[in-house]
């Protein structure tokens, strides 16, 4: 198996955006897939790796071949660095975060796929988790290269994500808000530049809207147990696509069954049923 981890390439305003790749040795050009991680998470995070590694390990569903070319990243302004890509010691880059520019580093990562050396084809996939399902839905709908889209736990409204009201208004006026990391007990700034670029974009970034657009196969899973994102969401997503497929997991929370640090050599339960589901997707 060859992993390759912490590539640097140029993300916005300069900052870094770090990939892992993992693929088996092979001399035949990978279907890929991109995963993309949600909000305050990281490419390191919990099972992700074990979730590339059975990718990379399965077979891609023709005959002869190897498995998938599964390549991770982190976001250029999630908070982590080169040095530290796990914990959050570039809170200004977090505070400065935006949809706009998650958009942008996924294309980002597209187009260093294109320029790489690595055994890609042009069969990619995009994951998305939680807030980057959106994300993905967004550049999947007006970006040729994205042939298929998996969200998993995905968010179906951004707008429905901000404070309201006097929140809202305690925002603006104080120029940030702080939410608590309850893995690090961070206080994490969000600077309110994201709510001026969500309204600024917002057409952009409508994610039902982005849904309706899609002509290509598209895989919703969602767990019924999800505490951060509701069930409905999927429904929300699979109404706005009808030729969506909906997989909802039975007892699957937001994370399916995984946490951080992760020291098991397998994935949970959850997760290796979500994957199953993947492999069955992409397999068609």
């Amino acid at each position: 198996m060859n992993v390759t981890r912490n590539i640097e390439i140029e993300g916005e305003n300069g900052r870094p955006i770090l990939i892992d790749t993992f693929h088996q040795k092979t001399s035949e050009n990978l279907p890929v897939i991109i995963f993309c991680h949600g909000f305050k998470g990281f490419k390191d995070w919990g099972a992700w790796d074990l979730m590339g590694l059975a990718f990379a390990r399965s077979l891609s569903g023709v005959e002869g071949k190897a498995g998938y070319l599964f390549i991770k990243f982190n976001y250029s302004h999630n908070g982590g660095t080169k040095e530290q890509p796990i914990d959050f010691l570039d809170l200004e880059a977090f505070g400065k975060n935006n949809y706009s520019i998650e958009v942008r580093d996924t294309k980002r990562v597209l187009n260093w796929l294109k320029q790489s050396d690595l055994p890609a084809k042009g069969d990619i996939t995009l994951i998305g988790h939680s807030r980057a399902g959106g994300i993905a839905t967004i550049v999947a709908s007006d970006d040729s290269r994205v042939t298929r889209l998996v969200t998993m736990a995905s968010v179906a409204h951004y707008d429905q994500r901000f404070p309201q009201g006097e929140e809202l208004q305690k925002w603006k006026h104080n120029g940030v808000y702080y939410i608590k990391n309850g893995r690090t007990q961070q206080e994490m700034p969000l600077y309110f530049q994201f709510y001026e670029d969500f309204q600024s974009n917002s057409d952009q970034l409508n994610i039902t809207q982005a849904a309706r657009k899609l002509r290509i196969p598209h895989l919703i899973i969602h767990g019924d147990a999800d505490p951060t994102v509701a069930v409905q969401d999927a429904h929300d997503l699979k109404e706005a696509n009808p030729q969506s497929e909906l997989r909802i997991l039975r007892g699957a929370d937001h994370v399916f069954g995984a946490s951080h640090p992760w020291d098991k050599d397998h994935m949970p339960n959850d997760l290796r049923q979500a994957v199953q589901c993947m492999l069955n997707f992409l397999k068609k």
